[in-house]
C-alpha cells in the first residue's frame, strides 16, 4: 500500500505544478454548466440545472479519467516507466497508483464543478444525497480510470492516445442521458443510451437527487469495475521492461 500511495503522491505533485492544465480541464463542464443549465430552454423540467447537474459530474469524471491515461504514455516516453518496472515492488503497486491518482483527480474536479453548480442556482444535496454522489463518482470514476490505464499500455503514442480519447468521450458523452431523458430521446438513441455507463451513472445521480437508493446502478458499475480490474491487472503483468 505505501507503494502504492508513493507512486500516487509522485503524479498528484506534478498534477499540482501544471497549473494550467488543471484550469483548462475545468473550463468544458464550467462552460456546460453556465451556456446549457441556464442558457438553454428546456420544456420537459422545471429546473434544467438540476437536470444537467448529474450529467456534466459525469463528464467530468469522463474526461479526467480518460486524460489520465496519458499519465502512463508520458512515463513510458521520458523512460521512467521502465525504471519502475524494475523496481522490487509489486509492479501492480504502479498500476494502482495510476488508477487512484486519476480518480482523485476526477473527484477534485467534480467537487469543484459541484460547488458551481449550487452558486449558480442547482438545488443543494443533502448530506445523504452528497454521500452518495461521491459514491457513484467514486465507483464510476475508478471503473473509467482502470478502463484508460489498459487503454494507455496498449497505445504506445500520445498523439495517437489523445485521438482516441477524442474519438470516445464525444460520442459515449451525447449517447448518454447527460442531456436529455429518455423520453425525449430520438428512437435510435434509445438503446446505445440505455446500455451507455455513462448513463448509469448519471441516471444514479439523479435517483440519489430524488432520495432514492440507486442500487441496481451501483451493482451494475461495481461489476463493470471488478471486471474491467481483473482484465487491466492481467494486461499490465504482460508488459515487459
Amino acid at each position: 500500500m505505501n507503494a502504492i500511495l508513493v507512486y500516487c503522491k509522485r503524479d498528484l505533485i506534478r498534477w499540482y505544478r501544471a497549473k494550467w492544465g488543471f484550469l483548462s480541464a475545468m473550463m468544458i463542464p464550467a462552460a456546460w454548466l453556465i451556456f446549457v443549465g441556464l442558457a438553454l430552454p428546456i420544456r420537459f423540467t422545471d429546473n434544467y440545472l438540476d437536470f444537467v447537474t448529474p450529467g456534466v459530474l459525469a463528464m467530468t469524471i469522463l474526461n479526467a479519467s480518460l486524460g489520465g491515461g496519458s499519465l502512463i504514455i508520458l512515463d513510458r516516453t521520458l523512460g521512467f516507466f521502465n525504471k519502475f518496472l524494475a523496481l522490487p515492488t509489486p509492479r501492480e503497486s504502479i498500476l494502482f497508483g495510476k488508477i487512484l491518482v486519476i480518480m482523485i483527480r476526477g473527484i477534485i474536479q467534480t467537487t469543484i464543478i459541484l460547488a458551481m453548480a449550487f452558486l449558480l442556482g442547482a438545488t443543494l444535496y443533502s448530506p445523504a444525497q452528497l454521500a452518495g454522489t461521491y459514491l457513484i463518482l467514486v465507483i464510476f470514476g475508478t471503473l473509467l480510470s482502470t478502463f484508460a490505464t489498459t487503454l494507455a499500455l496498449y497505445v504506445d503514442e500520445h498523439d495517437s492516445y489523445a485521438a482516441l480519447y477524442a474519438m470516445i468521450s464525444m460520442p459515449v458523452f451525447f449517447t448518454s442521458s447527460a442531456m436529455m431523458p429518455y423520453s425525449a430521446m430520438p428512437k435510435w438513441m434509445l438503446l446505445p443510451a440505455s446500455v451507455n455507463p455513462l448513463s448509469f451513472a448519471i441516471d444514479a445521480i439523479r435517483l440519489m437527487q430524488t432520495g432514492v437508493v440507486p442500487i441496481n446502478q451501483i451493482l451494475v458499475l461495481s461489476t463493470l469495475t471488478v471486471v474491467l480490474g481483473v482484465i487491466c491487472v492481467r494486461v499490465f503483468r504482460r508488459v515487459e521492461v
